[in-house]
């Protein structure tokens, strides 16, 4: 994998104009299926300004992949799905405004789930998403493309947005850092939304000085999101013995335990004060999770009509046999299956069974993370229950969003975190998720720090 600081120590020797190419003769050569499009001819232009010394910036001549739900002006953007299969946007989102802003090179679009509806990147049109661990296997979703990138040495630095576990899962799996800020750090302009209420756009990268260094960039105000707290962000790494808070309703299999257990025991309680914390109402966090997010997704995806938005037929017919053939071919099995379900949980009759009985337990997740927070400087659990599983191998929608279970309450919450690798399991990483206080990326990222450089060590 490839940070920051190896990047720049070859543009001492290199072209940038080289380096680029050798990066996109990797992907095109790649069997990852990691991007949907690649942004080929302006990233080689923008090498070449770079080695005239006219691309200035915190990120000057780094290759940026974007995931593709995220707006960029010009290049395709297809959220994966065949509703949006040639949708060109005529504007950037904030955080691609930011990336050109600093002299970051946007090399591409990442492939992701259909709507970033998945854990898996196998529900995207345009093709399953592989792990640069083994081929056999699924990279996690749904920003799986900008994860398996990194793994594969096909980027330096990635995007990518994170409703469930969508950035962290991919981070865990691929054995990269994805961070999930706090709900308003990151501007949500330019987003194609799923579920309003618990998205964000989130960096991606090989090391967590990298990923510091990335939402530095990406983090800040933005008065066109009304979700966005204007808060800036700046890495300045703290040294001093954390309080450690060990969630025990968040675990995984004997696999994933084995080595969550093993840096525990070796790494974390030698260093830092540890105590364990319950969170009782994890219990009802997945359900209600789902209730919310697919929800918020039957009302955001209701624009998809084959007018105002998305895939379009040549033939027109009634109104009503229109909009449902354009939605029947445009959209994939798992998004009708979760805007099925969302309108149901909305609808009369239902909406105070389901939806307000759901943010009732968001409420309540909210405090318990609010009171073990209050004691701890950070919290620790397994990012993922299991290693990266085969493709194919889970096709069952319920087992799939059970694999949800440790990453959802944080969405609900609004909390930030953190994954970050910590070893590997018969030859396929493990992540460990760092949760922190809302706005305090700061610790969360010092803490990684620390657990990264002694994780190292012990590899």
């Amino acid at each position: 994998m490839i940070t920051i600081a190896e990047w720049r120590e070859r543009l001492e020797s290199e072209r940038c104009y080289d380096l680029i190419s050798e990066l996109f003769d990797r992907i095109e050569r790649s069997k990852l299926n990691a991007f949907i499009t690649l942004n080929k001819e302006e990233a080689l232009r923008l090498a070449e300004e770079y080695d005239k010394g006219k691309l200035k910036g915190k990120l000057a001549g780094i290759p940026v992949a974007v995931k593709d739900c995220i707006s960029t002006r010009g290049l395709r953007t297809t959220c994966g799905s065949k509703m949006l299969h040639n949708y060109i946007p005529p504007f950037d989102a904030h955080v691609v405004e930011r990336l050109r802003q600093e002299g970051a090179i946007i090399i591409g679009k990442t492939n992701m789930d259909e709507f970033a509806m998945g854990t898996t990147t196998e529900t995207s049109y345009f093709g399953v998403v592989r792990n640069p661990y083994d081929l056999e296997r699924v990279a996690g979703g749904s920003s799986g493309g900008s994860g398996a990138c990194l793994g594969g040495d096909e980027s330096v630095l990635a995007l990518g947005s994170d409703t469930g576990g969508s950035i962290r899962c991919p981070a865990s799996f691929c054995g990269v850092v994805g961070l999930k800020p706090t709900y308003g750090l990151v501007s949500r302009y330019g987003l194609i939304p799923y579920a309003n209420s618990l998205e964000q756009i989130g960096p991606m990268a090989c090391c967590v000085e990298d990923c510091a260094k990335l939402l530095e960039v990406i983090a800040g105000k933005d008065p066109r999101d009304s979700t966005n707290a204007g808060v800036e962000f700046r890495f300045n790494p703290v040294d001093r013995k954390f309080k450690v808070g060990i969630i025990g309703e968040m675990g995984g299999n004997d696999d994933v335990m084995g080595k969550f257990e093993e840096v525990v025991n070796e790494i974390i309680k030698p260093n830092f004060e540890v105590v364990e914390v319950s969170m009782p109402s994890f219990k009802y966090a997945l359900p209600a999770y789902y209730i919310i997010a697919m929800s918020e997704a039957s009302s955001n995806l209701a624009r998809y009509d084959g007018v105002r938005y998305g895939y379009a037929l040549d033939k027109l017919d009634t109104w009503t046999k229109y909009f449902s053939k354009v939605r029947a071919e445009g959209f994939g099995e798992e998004v009708k299956r979760r805007i099925m379900l969302g309108t149901y949980a909305l609808s009369a009759g239902y909406y105070g069974k389901y939806y307000l009985k759901a943010l009732k337990v968001r409420t309540l997740v909210k405090r318990d993370f609010e009171r073990a927070l209050k004691d701890c400087d950070v919290l620790i659990a397994p990012t993922m229950p299991a290693l990266p599983f085969k493709i194919g191998e889970l096709a069952d929608p319920l087992t799939m969003y059970k694999m949800d279970v440790n990453t959802v309450p944080i969405n609900l919450a609004g909390v930030p975190a953190l994954s970050i690798p910590i070893g590997f399991v018969k030859g396929l990483p493990v992540g460990m998720q760092i949760i922190g206080r809302y706005f305090e990326e700061n610790t969360i990222l010092s803490f990684a720090l620390k657990i990264e450089r002694e994780v190292k060590h012990e590899i």
